[in-house]
């Protein structure tokens, strides 16, 4: 296994992750208009989505093909958990404990 990406995933973060919190974290973000509120509480979920998107339909890097594999199963209980429990992070758990487990098993 290769650790050379992990300074970049590490730079990312912490570059994308203040526009993601700010929804989240900022005090008194209750007094602003509630167009504003909704669509800075929903930036952290929606890169979520695409970011899994993307990575379920094209697993690797440069591919065209359309894979079908245990992230599929992953992002579909991560959907319908968070739909039951209202819950991103329940349904963050959930999907990767699959993935892990899917991975161990063979399946991804």
């Amino acid at each position: 296994m290769s650790t050379d990406l992990v300074p970049l995933a590490v730079v990312m973060w912490a570059v994308t992750y203040p526009s993601r919190a700010i929804g989240l974290l900022t005090p008194g973000i209750h007094r602003l208009p509630r167009p504003a509120l909704d669509y800075l509480q929903l930036v952290g979920p929606a890169v979520l989505a695409a970011i899994a998107a993307v990575n379920t339909l094209f697993p690797t890097a440069g591919s065209s093909t359309i894979e079908v594999g245990v992230a599929w199963i992953s992002v579909a209980a991560c959907i319908a958990l968070v739909a039951w429990r209202r819950s991103l992070f329940l349904g963050l758990v959930a999907a990767v404990a699959i993935a892990i487990v899917g991975r161990a098993i063979g399946l991804a």
